[in-house]
């Protein structure tokens, strides 16, 4: 048994790292939930700006629960700042929710956790 469980690690360490970025929309009282899985990067990053364009949308609620962002780049960030000027130009908000380890500390170190609302849990998130 204990022999079972040092291949089981080993197997998971040689498995190739899943890449590319899984978004989920959703809607909670009116708010645009956006589940986001995976890594932000220079391949994944239109996919992101894809959804979070707000040119449909009076007043604009959304909220990004990166709880599951692995890495986050430049282009995150860019998006993300993006996303905060449309949304606010157009009467709305964003929230980010769970960000954590590295990614939050990105956001920290370009100041984006003091321009976008980040909050600890999706349930904060969705609460004014």
């Amino acid at each position: 048994m204990a022999e079972g469980h040092m291949t089981d690690p080993e197997r998971a360490e040689q498995a190739p790292r899943p890449v590319g970025l899984s978004i989920l929309s959703t809607a909670t009282d009116g708010v645009r939930v956006l589940t986001l899985a995976g890594e932000i990067d220079r391949d994944t990053g239109d996919q992101l700006r894809q959804a979070l364009n707000v040119s449909d949308t009076a007043r604009p609620r959304i909220v990004v629960d990166m709880r599951q962002v692995t890495f986050m780049d430049s282009t995150g960030i860019n998006i993300l700042i993006a996303a905060y000027q449309a949304v606010t130009a157009a009467g709305g908000w964003i929230r980010l929710a769970g960000p954590a380890g590295s990614v939050m500390r990105t956001l920290q170190i370009v100041g984006v956790d003091a321009l976008i609302d980040c909050r600890p849990t999706l349930r904060e998130a969705l609460t004014n």
